[in-house]
């Protein structure tokens, strides 16, 4: 152990406390991965600090403290996803517990001091149809899956957190890449920007102002024609650009319910919009909704809208006056 680690592990919880500390960002990404859920996430995380203190007297002191902890987080994971019960998910509509996670909290985490450029989360295992395609596997073989292809752990690493055999663990990998095959969308290997391009940029101003002008024509250009709209929360989706025209149309036509501002933003690596409304009568825009867009080939191929419960996390206010 290092100085710091005994103080730590000698019962100094404030040691320990600083030194679990320094991981929590990513830990909490980690269970995001897990559950697809930002606050069912953030549970996860507490709970894991909580049983490494409570559990410090089991730590060897051979074991990096890092891996440790993540041993600690899976099955804090495995754990909420059996107390929760949920069915495995096809599609963002089926997830009522989705949540984005914001651009801004995923670069706080600090690149390995040998390569200060790196990208530490990369696009393609946090985009959020990785994580959907991740909730259709059963938890150990997404847990095997993420410490294998994601966190880059070796078999036996993998098969330590799992506390199964070196065996068990690749079959269990072996069985999460061939769903995973299945249920990714095509050209996944297009994904690996860290962050929106700058035709996802322009893409997205121009989603913006197509909605704020109430544009339908606008909004239909930019998009393609099999274009998915989700929303998890309630369990909606529409497929295809004939579905989707009557949810503009209702947006932006005479009977809408008031005007609309946009706000660019990013989440999951992808460009995104927050939605404020000012509806008759009112004197301010108030959080409405966030979409986010997956892009490809130069249109909008599908946008997942979420809540404006989830605006704090991104730092955007409640209201606009403008």
């Amino acid at each position: 152990m290092t100085t710091v680690e005994e103080a730590a592990f000698a019962g100094d919880e404030a040691a320990f406390a600083d030194l679990a500390g320094r991981h929590r960002r990513e830990l909490h990404v980690h269970c995001y991965r897990m559950l697809a859920s930002f606050d069912d996430a953030e549970d996860a995380v507490q709970e894991t600090l909580l049983r490494a203190w409570r559990g410090r007297d089991g730590y060897d002191g051979r074991t990096y403290f890092r891996a440790w902890l993540y041993r600690i987080a899976t099955n804090v994971c495995l754990d909420v996803t059996r107390r929760l019960a949920r069915r495995q998910a096809a599609s963002p509509g089926e997830m009522v517990w989705l949540q984005p996670y914001p651009d801004q909290l995923l670069d706080e985490i600090a690149p390995p001091a040998d390569q200060p450029d790196a990208v530490v989360v990369d696009r393609e295992t946090i985009e959020l149809a990785f994580l959907v395609a991740l909730q259709s596997l059963p938890a150990r073989q997404r847990a095997a899956l993420i410490a294998r292809d994601v966190l880059g752990w070796s078999a036996n690493d993998t098969a330590a957190l799992l506390e199964t055999s070196v065996a068990a663990g690749n079959s269990a990998l072996q069985r999460a890449r061939a769903t995973m095959q299945q249920r990714l969308p095509a050209r996944r290997t297009d994904w690996s920007a860290p962050r929106p391009t700058a035709e996802e940029r322009e893409l997205l101003d121009r989603f913006i102002d197509a909605h704020e002008r109430c544009d339908t024509a606008a909004a239909i250009a930019i998009a393609a024609e099999d274009l998915r709209v989700s929303m998890p929360p309630d369990q909606l989706s529409f497929v295809g650009l004939t579905a989707c025209v009557p949810l503009l149309e209702r947006a932006f036509g005479p009977d809408r319910d008031g005007d609309w501002r946009l706000v660019p933003t990013s989440a999951n690596r992808l460009p995104a919009a927050a939605t404020y409304l000012r509806r008759p009568g009112d004197t301010v825009f108030r959080a409405f909704k966030l979409d986010v867009l997956r892009i490809n080939d130069g249109a909008i191929a599908e946008i997942i809208t979420f809540g404006y419960s989830r605006f704090p996390a991104f730092g955007l206010p409640d209201h606009m006056t403008t």
